[in-house]
């Protein structure tokens, strides 16, 4: 019998988004063996420093993408916002599933009703903290690291007074209803690709049987949000996000880029036709660029 591999991260979340593969190809290949492999990553081993002190993105990628050049494993699956924007020639994002919930969401202590002002909001993300200084003006705003259920236990606990967590996680995990408030795309605009999950796999494989997987429309978002951050030189610790959205033959896209030397930040739009939709995400990137080093940029973030 032939068997194919599947590789994720360990924790449960990764599991979780691995499974909708697996469940996938075993209905879609039932004379084939399907095996999920899980493995620890640097990223998940290191815990006491945010991502930007430990390394960023990669650190949750080069153990599973070492696995996949050595053929331990066929297939990996990542949350595409965790993905580096630099990906290895041989081996290719492949496809993108379609998208969950791409909101950010506001999880309170149990049994609370309102964030408590005296605690922090726990978040590690740079691009979270910027725009939840909008939001919650005056609060708090200190790392938490660790896994969804680690970070909810020291929520539980009492060490901060609410967490902010990426809505489609929190579902995945069928951990709706700690969600206490969804925040728009407008009020606190996504990480890249967050919500999308990416398959990565080697070069010059045939994967036609993942068609039926693949989501077209979360592939162009993919592409216009990738786009927009690689040509900033972004990542995972980088304050600069985008969110984009296909309606019908367009794709609209919204970004945010901030300069932490001079604080300066500039918040753009953009829509094109969605089959230049890398394209209009590098665009994006340039006209927010040009605004903010030409004075034109919309204010100091404070």
């Amino acid at each position: 019998m032939r068997r194919l591999v599947v590789g994720s991260r360990e924790s449960a979340l990764a599991v979780a988004q691995s499974m909708t593969l697996v469940d996938y190809l075993k209905k879609r290949l039932p004379d084939t063996e399907i095996i999920l492999k899980t493995m620890k990553t640097t990223g998940d081993r290191i815990l006491d420093k945010t991502l930007d002190k430990a390394g960023g993105k990669g650190l949750f990628v080069k153990e599973l993408d070492r696995a996949l050049r050595e053929k331990q494993v066929d297939l990996t699956v990542h949350s595409l916002k965790d993905v580096p924007m630099e990906v290895g020639d041989d081996i290719p994002l492949i496809g993108f599933s379609k998208r969950e919930d791409p909101r950010d969401a506001v999880v309170l202590k149990e049994g609370t009703e309102s964030i408590d002002p005296s605690l922090a909001i726990g978040s590690s993300s740079l691009r979270r903290k910027l725009q939840l200084n909008k939001i919650f003006p005056g609060v708090k705003v200190e790392p938490v690291r660790g896994n969804i259920n680690t970070r909810l236990r020291k929520l539980d606990n009492g060490e901060y007074g609410a967490l902010i967590l990426a809505a489609a996680g929190l579902r995945r995990l069928s951990l709706d209803g700690r969600i206490s408030k969804f925040l728009s795309t407008d009020e606190m605009i996504p990480a890249a690709g967050q919500g999308i999950l990416a398959v990565q796999g080697r070069k010059d494989e045939d994967v036609s049987f993942l068609n039926d997987f693949f989501d077209e429309e979360a592939g162009m978002e993919a592409l216009a949000e990738r786009g927009y951050i690689k040509e900033l030189n972004g990542g995972c610790t980088s304050p600069v996000c985008a969110f984009s959205k296909v309606r019908g033959s367009s794709i609209e896209i919204k970004g945010l880029f901030y300069d932490e030397e001079t604080g300066r930040y500039a918040i753009g739009e953009k829509e094109g036709d969605r089959s230049e939709s890398e394209e209009l995400g590098r665009r994006l990137a340039d006209e927010l660029r040009e605004r903010l080093y030409t004075g034109k940029e919309d204010g100091i973030w404070k």
